[in-house]
């Protein structure tokens, strides 16, 4: 990296760091230090939470490994993992958030305390505090070095670059709480759209020999195939990594626990100051996440047919790509940028793990009396605690072959159960705590096994490479069983209606439950354009 690109990195950065402490200096503060610190207050309005909430999801490991997983597939079937989040998102701004925001919840497990009970709430944000120290935290980090490693050739042990991102990305969280979080994740994702769109632009011309036009014509000249989206097998006749036939069972569960019950994200729109700027903000992220495969997985597709990259592992390939087509003056700005990215998937992990963590555990175990700055202060301790925990395991992520399909994998380990668990205490008011509890084992058991221990000679449209259970179909399984255990007991012992009355009793709002207007109407759009592009592509693809 020279000296130019240096000087603009730091420029960059610190620009967002000065812009970041203005804006919230300048924001409506509460009086209730918790209420300022986990949920901003309830000041955020809806490009906030767009801003926000795009940010947190698309960091380097979506970068780096969704764009690792396309061109590892030959196929565009990548594309279901952003596209079919636009369902998500919807269900979470129509049924999630009204349902959250109605009583003011600070944390989703929360809302299971009130429907099923504290031991309940416990449990699933134990599970949430597991994914994030073991897969999410971990894996941002690795990735975001890993891509930087790559961009710039850097001289340096990779357990370094995870040090010095953890070190700067902890700094946001730990002191600023979740305005300052959400802030820098909005300013920051202008840039990263910007930079982000410049790299298939570039790819692209570079494709074409200088034409951006003559590189779209190769992509749909040479092997069309690799545009494929609705595929069991690639140009090579191997079995795709998302297999069509997923898109029908596990892969939208997976979607709606991670846009509708996932702390990390649903914190985000819980910080909305009413539900109808919530709802605005949650889908116009949607309509963002439409766009999300052009910076996710068309670098991937590019860089299928550029034979010239030095590309040794799949998870090389966004670096690969980024360094090959930016040039040098730039480069700095774009390192920026991906950290700004890096930063903010892993500040928003560590403040939503301090929140679960601070008002569960230490609020309702350990010191129930707690004042509002002693939470807030034992929130820091333990995310200061988390960051460093997540920097010793991330370079052992580095003998993973695909590490987006790691991400996925042991994300279904928690996410098998919790999905059941809310799905059902927002559409039912029979089934009891008991029911949830059960339903949580019986995910877990079956998805390990399914996932863990391989089930062979399956007929070729549940097969993964291998031949054996793709893992989202044991993930579907696995979620049936779930629900199906919860169903039964709550039909041999329903709650009482005394029990139904008090899960039913809520606070008052402590924002505008007004819902936006037009949030159906949007819905609709979103739907229609993502069936569109399918079909589309599908057509490109011969």
């Amino acid at each position: 990296m020279n000296t130019v690109s240096i000087l603009s990195f730091i420029l960059a950065t610190g620009t967002v760091a000065v812009a970041t402490v203005y804006i919230v200096g300048n924001m409506k503060k509460s009086q209730d230090a918790t209420i300022e610190y986990f949920t901003g207050g309830r000041a955020l309005t809806w490009p906030v939470v767009a801003g926000s909430l795009l940010l947190t999801n698309l960091s380097t490991e979506q970068l780096v490994g969704l764009n690792g997983a396309v061109f590892g597939d030959k196929a565009l079937v990548g594309i279901a993992w952003e596209a079919l989040a636009a369902f998500a998102m919807i269900a979470t701004a129509l049924l999630f958030l009204p349902t959250y925001l109605a009583s003011g919840f600070t944390t989703t497990p929360a809302f299971l305390e009130k429907r099923f009970d504290k031991m309940t709430r416990s449990m699933v944000s134990g599970l949430f505090l597991f994914g994030y120290v073991t897969v999410l935290l971990p894996v941002v980090l690795y990735t975001g070095s890993l891509a930087l490693k790559g961009m710039f050739d850097l001289n340096l042990p990779l357990w370094m670059i995870v040090a010095a991102i953890g070190v700067l990305g902890s700094s946001y969280a730990i002191i600023g709480g979740l305005k300052s979080v959400a802030v820098s994740d909005t300013i920051n994702g202008i840039g990263l759209l910007a930079g982000g769109l410049a790299i298939p632009f570039l790819g692209l011309a570079a494709l074409g020999g200088g034409s951006f036009l003559e590189g779209l014509a190769v992509l749909g000249r040479d092997n069309p195939q690799y545009l494929a989206v609705l595929t069991q097998t690639n140009v090579d006749e191997k079995v795709v990594s998302v297999p069509w036939p997923t898109l029908l069972s596990g892969m939208m569960f997976i979607q709606v626990f991670y846009w509708s019950t996932n702390q990390v994200i649903v914190q985000r729109a819980m910080a909305a100051r009413s539900l109808a700027e919530g709802q605005k903000g949650v889908l116009f992220a949607s309509v963002m996440k439409l766009v999300g495969p052009i910076l996710l997985c068309l670098p991937g597709i590019i860089a299928l047919h550029m034979t010239d990259l030095n590309i040794e592992k799949q998870d090389q390939v966004y670096g690969a790509m980024v360094r090959h087509v930016l040039p040098d003056w730039s480069l700095g700005l774009f390192a920026a940028v991906l950290v700004g990215s890096i930063l903010s998937s892993f500040n928003s992990a560590l403040n939503s793990a301090s929140t679960l963590f601070s008002l569960q555990f230490y609020k309702g175990y350990i010191h129930r009396e707690a004042s509002g700055e002693e939470i807030v202060r034992t929130g820091r301790y333990f995310g200061i605690g988390l960051a460093l925990a997540s920097m010793l395991i991330a370079p052992q992520l580095a003998q993973m072959q695909s590490i987006f399909e790691y991400l996925q994998k042991v994300n279904g380990l928690y996410s098998v159960p919790i999905i059941g668990i809310f799905l059902l205490g927002i559409t039912t008011k029979h089934v009891p705590a008991l029911a949830a509890k059960a339903g949580m084992v019986v995910g877990m058991v079956f998805y390990s096994f399914f996932t863990f221990v391989n089930i062979k000679d399956v007929p070729t449209f549940l097969a993964n490479g291998d031949g054996d259970l793709h893992w989202l179909h044991g993930y579907f399984i696995s979620f049936m069983a779930a629900v199906a255990v919860m169903l039964i007991i709550g039909q041999l012992k329903p709650k009482t209606v005394e029990e139904i009355a008090l899960s039913d009793q809520r606070e008052p709002a402590p924002v505008d439950m007004t819902p936006w207007a037009h949030a159906k109407d949007a819905s609709l759009v979103i739907v229609g354009v993502t069936v569109f592009i399918y079909l589309f592509l599908t057509w490109a693809a011969g």
